[in-house]
């Protein structure tokens, strides 16, 4: 599978396929696809716990609050999908160095 092609797709499932590739051969060894699988792994975390923390601290703003989170979650998710398949790398602000730091 082309690199471009398998660094877009540890975006797909978020977590899932960001682990899948971290720990599936060739794609392991492959530093590039290393750095997107863990954006994309620690992308999934920072929803988790954006969604989390504003369904637990803002019940009552949390109810309008959630559904504008998922959409901009859901248009950065696409849009590193987009880029990445077009051969662009997007450093996530914090996210990003964290993950350029662990693919080595």
């Amino acid at each position: 599978m082309p690199e471009h092609i398998a660094a877009a797709l540890c975006y797909l499932l978020g977590l899932i396929t960001g682990v899948l590739f971290l720990v599936v051969e060739p794609y392991r060894s492959n530093r590039l696809i290393r750095f997107h699988a863990f954006q994309s792994v620690f992308l999934s975390a920072a929803w988790f716990v954006v969604w989390l923390a504003a369904v637990i601290l803002l019940p009552g703003l949390g109810f309008f609050l959630v559904p504008l989170l998922a959409l901009g979650f859901l248009a950065l998710w696409l849009y590193l999908i987009s880029s990445t398949y077009q051969g662009r790398k997007v450093v996530l602000p914090l996210i990003g160095l964290w993950a350029a730091r662990q693919a080595g």
